[in-house]
């Protein structure tokens, strides 16, 4: 694909996801853009072992944008990142086409291991606001993490994954469209058990307050045991 075709490319997909952008020449002022280019340069740096050249225009576009690429990541097309700041992709780190990254995801590793340490990504996975998808395993493709999760372990596809660590909350096999940005209405587990815990509370109550009744009978009638 040429430079030109590239860049209207990735002129699209911006304008696709992101409704503040107004014009084309916006784009180009846009972090995910800028930085998306210079990947796209230090990766190919990187396959012809120009290991030196390829990390340092990585690192400046580091400092201008706040968003870390390391150059041997695989990216595929489509990749879009909303604002950007903190976001940080490992080495190994494989991610397919039409993924969407919001600001501050970590895709990183869990140690110094050898070999492949960082998470894939599989198409039209979406990462929301702040999350953490640590280790090497498959993120499946349609996926949703939500904000402020950490992942440890494989996700499969059409899930979303809520929590720290991250849980699967939702496996319908039904798939979450490309243009699918909501990162608010996800299911939260944790109030769900608080609610859960109410509700039995309740009744533990009503319980509770019935038996008192009972007993407070049975000493009118004088028939209470008071070895109970």
């Amino acid at each position: 694909m040429g430079i030109i075709s590239y860049v209207k490319e990735e002129i699209q997909v911006i304008r696709e996801r992101d409704p503040a952008i107004k014009s084309n020449m916006e784009v180009f002022l846009y972090p995910s853009f800028r930085v998306i280019l210079r990947y796209r340069l230090a990766h190919k740096l990187y396959l012809k072992k120009h290991y030196f050249l390829a990390r340092w225009i990585s690192q400046r576009g580091a400092r201008k944008t706040g968003i870390e690429i390391h150059p041997g990541a695989t990216i595929g097309k489509g990749l879009f990142i909303d604002h950007g700041s903190g976001v940080i992709i490992g080495e190994t780190t494989i991610i397919g086409n039409n993924v969407t990254l919001y600001q501050g995801v970590t895709l990183g590793g869990t140690g110094k291991e050898q070999g492949k340490r960082h998470p894939t990504l599989e198409d039209n996975v979406m990462v929301s606001v702040g999350a953490k998808i640590l280790g090497s395993f498959t993120i499946g493709e349609n996926s949703k993490i939500g904000a402020g999760s950490v992942v440890l372990e494989e996700v499969p596809p059409n899930c979303t994954v809520v929590g720290v660590p991250g849980r699967i909350v939702r496996m319908d096999n039904k798939k979450v469209p490309r243009m699918d940005m909501d990162q608010v209405h996800l299911p939260d587990p944790v109030l769900e058990d608080i609610r859960k815990l109410q509700e039995e509370n309740i009744r533990l109550h009503g319980e509770l307050r019935k038996l008192v009744r009972e007993m407070r009978k049975a000493e009118k009638r004088g028939d209470y045991d008071e070895d109970l």
